[in-house]
Order: structure tokens, then C-alpha cells, then sequence
């Protein structure tokens, strides 16, 4: 626990310095610090600025993900090509061209997963934040950033009645305790339905036929319905901040991926051809698309000479005397 704890340091201080700043902010333009509106523009404030940061990261992801589609056909001959081999130089062999074909197209099977893996830090951080809050208040501590009456602050605000600080496990006691239940279940519902309709929206207009077809779309499938039941059971335990900070960041993914759905869809799906068909109707040219491949231009052959003819050398014109 105290490894776990001393990783996450450098993440509390990032985590509570923007909180503090946000914070400091929105008490500077009139905001009462101790409201607990205060904190939640707060804890919105801390998603904008993470989700920023990762917006190249996202980028990165989108490019990854185009290149595990394109080499699909690929990938499928050379697993044709071992089917049966389990041997282990075979096994050998295949992983080795496996990852010539990921070399070659600039990706690897890990890659989609980076937004998510570059942001838990920053999300634990801020679990253990508002998670120690109390018992911080409790001693008179602060946690990086936010000082003691930061935290006193924080720990006792409220929203709709229900403290920040609470969770559907861990209320609020007392005549919070059915705000915390009635405001947690409508914030856990909102976290997994709105994780749902993102990956819902992939699946249905921003992958190619290939991709459609391939053992990749099983497992995506399959990730549709398992991560909001694994955030929906998680998110009991979570603090009232910490499901508002992950709906936050679930509504700037939605978004996200509705605006590269249109402006740059995944070449060869659906969402593709009606950004053609919008352009065809307004008279301007399809531009290429993120992550599609160049085709190559012909090469123009010079024009052959006719045979049995060959061409005599030009004799230079002498002057005459």
C-alpha cells in the first residue's frame, strides 16, 4: 500500500494543484469557496484540462486503431499460414511476423488502450483525494495542494444536499443519507450509459467492413456491455466527486468521438461514405482521411519504340566552303 501510495504522490499534487487553482478561481470571480458548486466546477475544470493534455494522445490511439484494421487481411494470412503449427519455432516465427506487420503499420494491439492507461493515474489520484477527505478533515491535515481549511471546505459541502465526499456505500448519514443515494445512483447511471453510447456509436458508424468481420470486433463487442457493468459496480464505491469527474470525462469522450465520426471517419465505414455523400452534395472533393492508406500512382511507361526500325544518328549540318 505504501508503494502504491508513494506512485501516486507526484499524480495528488498535479490532481490537488489543478483542483486548488480551479478553486481559487472561481472564488476570485465571487463563488462562495465553502458551496459545494464551487467544487464541482472544480472537479469539471480538472477533467478539461487532463482531456486536453491527452488530446495528441488521442490522436496517437485514433492512428493505432486505423493501423490494427488495416492490417487485418494481413493478419489473417499469416495466422492461414500457421494454422495447425504449434510447434515452437512456429509460434516463434508467427510472433516475429506479427510484429513486423505492427512495425509496418505503425501500431500495436496496446496502443488503444492509451488515453485510458495515461489517465488512471490521474483518476486514482483523485479517488484517493476525495477519499481521504474526511478522515483528513478529521485530523486536521491537508492532502498536496489543498490545505486544511481547503479540505474542512470541501468535506463539507454539498450538492442537492448530498456531500461530495460521500459515496452510495459510504453516505452521508443522516438526512443526507437519501440525497447521497438518490444523486449516486443518477450519477452511476449517467457514468455507464454514457460510456455505452460511446462505444455503441464506434461500433455502429466508425468501423470498415474488414474490422466488422474480424476476431478484433468480437472482443469490442464483448467490451460494449463489459466496462459500463464494470464502472456501473464499481461506481457504488466511488465518491459523489469521483463519479462526477468520470461522467465528465464520458461526456468529453462522447463528443470527441461524435466529431471524429463526421470530420474523420474511419475510411471504408459507414460514417465514411455519408462524409462523401455530404461533400459530394456540396460540391467539394473528398480529402484523405486519418490513417488511410496512399494509393499508389501508376507509373507512366515511356512510349516504345516500334521494332525493327532503329533510329539513325542526326548528322550535324556542316558548313560549306
Amino acid at each position: 500500500m505504501d508503494f502504491l501510495y508513494t506512485i501516486l504522490t507526484p499524480f495528488t499534487w498535479v490532481v490537488s494543484w489543478i483542483l486548488w487553482a480551479f478553486h481559487a478561481g472561481f472564488s476570485w470571480l465571487g463563488m462562495d469557496p465553502a458551496n459545494g458548486w464551487t467544487w464541482t466546477f472544480s472537479i469539471i475544470g480538472l477533467v478539461l484540462v487532463i482531456r486536453a493534455a491527452l488530446i495528441p494522445v488521442f490522436v496517437k490511439q485514433i492512428k493505432a486503431q486505423r493501423g490494427m484494421q488495416a492490417l487485418q487481411p494481413d493478419l489473417r494470412k499469416l495466422q492461414q499460414k500457421y494454422k495447425g503449427k504449434t510447434d515452437q519455432l512456429s509460434r516463434q516465427a508467427m510472433t516475429q511476423e506479427q510484429m513486423a506487420l505492427y512495425k509496418k503499420h505503425g501500431t500495436n494491439p496496446f496502443s488503444a488502450c492509451l488515453p485510458m492507461l495515461v489517465q488512471m493515474p490521474f483518476f486514482f489520484a483523485l479517488f484517493s483525494v476525495l477519499n481521504n477527505a474526511s478522515r483528513a478533515n478529521d485530523n486536521g491535515e491537508g492532502i498536496g495542494a489543498l490545505s486544511p481549511e481547503l479540505i474542512r471546505q470541501f468535506d463539507e459541502s454539498t450538492i442537492f444536499g448530498a456531500p461530495l465526499s460521500a459515496s452510495l456505500l459510504h453516505g452521508g448519514g443522516g438526512a443526507n443519507q437519501a440525497a447521497v443515494i438518490v444523486l449516486s445512483i443518477i450519477m452511476i447511471l449517467a457514468m455507464t450509459a454514457s460510456q455505452f453510447i460511446t462505444q455503441k456509436q464506434i461500433m455502429a458508424k466508425n468501423m470498415s467492413a474488414e474490422a466488422m468481420q474480424s476476431p478484433f470486433m468480437k472482443q469490442q463487442q464483448m467490451m460494449l456491455y463489459i466496462l459500463p457493468l464494470v464502472f456501473g459496480i464499481g461506481g457504488i464505491n466511488f465518491p459523489i466527486g469521483v463519479l462526477i469527474y468520470w461522467t465528465t470525462t464520458n461526456l468529453w469522450t462522447m463528443a470527441q468521438q461524435f466529431f471524429v465520426i463526421r470530420r474523420m471517419p474511419t475510411p471504408g465505414s459507414q460514417a465514411a461514405r455519408e462524409l462523401a455523400e455530404r461533400r459530394a452534395k456540396k460540391g467539394l472533393p473528398m480529402v484523405p482521411l486519418l490513417g488511410e492508406r496512399k494509393t499508389e500512382e501508376p507509373a507512366v511507361e515511356a512510349p516504345a519504340e516500334p521494332k525493327g526500325q532503329r533510329n539513325q544518328p542526326q548528322r550535324k549540318n556542316r558548313k560549306r566552303k
